[in-house]
């Protein structure tokens, strides 16, 4: 399937990054749910993969233009996030649904005031690295979903940065740049997972502006 050193590099810089980061989290709340709407723009680049199926690369092919959801809970800094999001260029639109588990850092930037602390104000860096599973189609889907209706599946190591402010301590605003690198497998009729000429690696790097609601416990 080629060289798998793009995938090994993804996987060595986002374990420093999030252990160099670890003794910062600012985060204090033991148990932390949120929900993000976001958009912006995605970038694919299959790097493996079938010369006869060059065309195959899911991030690669779909629209530029995105925009979708996440929700997701964290405990300390274990999290798991479920995410939605949809590719379009105004005529043609593509989905793409993941569900994964990771780490997840939040840390303080700037110097808030004693009062700005206790409305839950201040600016913030956020680090999270992630294993997803993530199905793609290739057009507006009705639920339930069926198989026939995926184009692509696919497992991708995922690295996330986002710089934002804290508006209170319920919503943040900021940009976030995901990340990821994957192996898929292309889906539907005529296609075998156990036929390597479907599979594929790909890049693929977002940049979205950001608006979440969070709950914090404990």
């Amino acid at each position: 399937m080629g060289d798998n050193q793009p995938m090994r590099a993804v996987l060595v810089v986002a374990v420093i990054a999030a252990v160099t980061s670890a003794p910062r989290a600012a985060d204090a709340k033991v148990f932390k749910l949120w929900a993000e709407l976001d958009g912006g723009g995605v970038f694919g680049k299959r790097m493996t993969g079938d010369a006869a199926n060059e065309d195959a690369g899911f991030f690669e092919k779909a629209p530029h233009g995105a925009y979708g959801v996440q929700i997701g809970a964290q405990f300390l800094f274990l999290d798991a996030v479920i995410q939605h999001h949809q590719f379009t260029d105004g005529s043609r639109l593509a989905t793409w649904t993941q569900f994964g588990a990771g780490m997840r850092f939040e840390i303080d930037m700037g110097n808030p005031t004693k009062e700005e602390k206790k409305k839950g104000k201040g600016g913030y860096a956020e680090i999270a690295t992630n294993l997803f599973f993530g199905i793609g189609t290739g057009a507006q889907v009705m639920p339930p979903l069926s198989n026939d209706e995926v184009t692509d599946k696919g497992f991708l190591l995922e690295m996330r940065l986002g710089f934002g402010k804290r508006l209170n301590k319920v919503l943040d605003i900021g940009i976030a740049f995901p990340v990821s690198y994957g192996y898929f497998i292309k889906n539907g009729a005529g296609q075998a997972a156990n036929d390597e000429t479907t599979h594929y690696q790909s890049l693929q790097a977002e940049a979205l502006l950001v608006l979440r609601g969070n709950i914090r416990f404990f």
